[in-house]
């Protein structure tokens, strides 16, 4: 699979290399030879070099790729190539005009900056071709048979040195969510991240469905990820164990789900959310900070990417988890990545918020760990690995792959 990988990018980079090559050639061949001026000149070069890249995309970089690639939208790649050229042709004219020459080297030199802007305003417009495409996806929900389950609901707390209080989130819980327990069955899993207490015999105790207990701590999202792939419900939602969102709120997660959106997510930026006790300035700031660079992952506009209250269809959980590989508080960026690479639906909730004072957050260390980890997201979806293999389909009815 990593030999498929990197064979791809290297084709990826061969093609990239080819065409630029063939467009500044075409450019100074007809030049020099011709006398063509320089502007018809390179009309042309972009002309040959787009049409080039179309064919050798298609046929060499994903010719065995499986994936919808922006290759596909063949009236969208003319326009933005278009666009691009015009740049090309505007920006080459105003380096001749400053280099003061069409010879050789200095057409050379102009011609390498116009192809740089150019592949800056055609790498933009790709990217929102494909941003279009994940949010109309995103925004359309379906009406599906339930979703695999022996139970309604599964509640996932990851909890870490929460032997004081488990046994009274338990209780919260269950208290919050009576009707649903009593109309197809509750089930709520603890996991315990390594803890060096008695969180795990505690929640026992406090009478958790399920108690997984990490044998260390390797940090929240390893701990959800485990929770979800043990979990039975139709439904799967994961909360914190300090209860910063009122239990009761997963009833409207739940309803989300059951009403046919594949995730729901809550978001404290949402325009009806409300906050009873708000956080540190400090862990505010990081926090806006941080969704500001998960953009370098996301196509999606998403006000509020950390937002701790989340909810799956079951076999959309297990599928997204399964593939998941962010152990720590940057995984919430990674679930909403890959719905957007299986073109999920999503629907973001306001939620209501007590901020704790106590956090297991620690603002420095994690902070470089969640950019640390934005960057390994970045390169695992350019290197493909959150790639089903070539011969297998996400077992989910609706969802596609880019």
């Amino acid at each position: 699979m990593i030999r498929l990988l990197r064979d791809r990018l290297r084709r990826f980079a061969a093609v990239g290399i080819a065409v630029t090559a063939v467009d500044i050639a075409v450019l100074i061949g007809l030049r020099l030879s011709t006398g063509m001026p320089v502007i018809l000149a390179d009309a042309i070069a972009v002309g040959v070099a787009s049409t080039l890249a179309y064919v050798l995309h298609s046929v060499v970089t994903f010719a065995d790729d499986p994936h919808r690639r922006w290759t596909e939208h063949t009236t969208a790649f003319v326009v933005i190539a278009i666009v691009a050229g015009l740049v090309d042709i505007v920006v080459l004219r105003l380096a001749v005009a400053v280099l003061g020459s069409t010879s050789g080297p200095p057409l050379f030199v102009a011609k390498c900056i116009s192809v740089a802007v150019a592949s800056i305003v055609r790498v933009r417009g790709y990217r929102v071709l494909l941003r279009s495409d994940v949010r109309a996806a995103q925004v359309r929900r379906e009406d599906r048979e339930p979703a695999p389950g022996s139970c309604r609901l599964s509640v996932v707390v990851p909890a870490y040195q929460e032997e004081g209080r488990i046994a009274s989130v338990i209780d919260e819980i269950r208290d919050a969510l009576a009707a649903v327990a009593a109309d197809g069955a509750l089930e709520i899993v603890v996991v315990d991240d390594g803890s060096s207490d008695a969180t795990a015999d505690t929640a026992r105790k406090g009478g958790a469905d399920q108690v997984i207990v990490q044998p260390e701590n390797r940090g929240k999202g390893a701990a959800v990820r485990a929770g979800v792939l043990a979990a039975h419900g139709r439904t799967i939602a994961f909360t914190d164990a300090d209860l910063s969102y009122p239990p009761e709120q997963l009833l409207g997660l739940l309803a989300g789900v059951e009403g046919g959106w594949d995730m729901v997510v809550g978001s404290r930026k949402h325009i009806e959310t409300t906050t009873l006790l708000r956080a540190r300035r400090l862990r505010e700031l990081s926090g806006r900070l941080f969704n500001a660079l998960s953009q370098l992952v996301l196509l999606g506009q998403y006000k509020d990417t950390q937002c701790g209250l989340k909810a799956f269809r079951s076999d959309v959980g297990r599928f997204v988890f399964s593939r998941s590989r962010v152990d720590r508080f940057a995984f919430d960026v990674e679930l909403l990545h890959l719905a957007e690479r299986y073109r999920l639906s999503v629907a973001e909730v306001p939620v209501t918020v007590a901020n704790r004072t106590t956090s297991t957050v620690r603002i420095a260390n994690d902070s470089v760990r969640m950019v640390t980890d934005l960057i390994r997201i970045r390169r695992w979806s350019g290197m493909g690995v959150y790639d089903p293999d070539p011969y297998e389909s996400p077992h989910l009815e609706g969802a596609h792959t880019t």
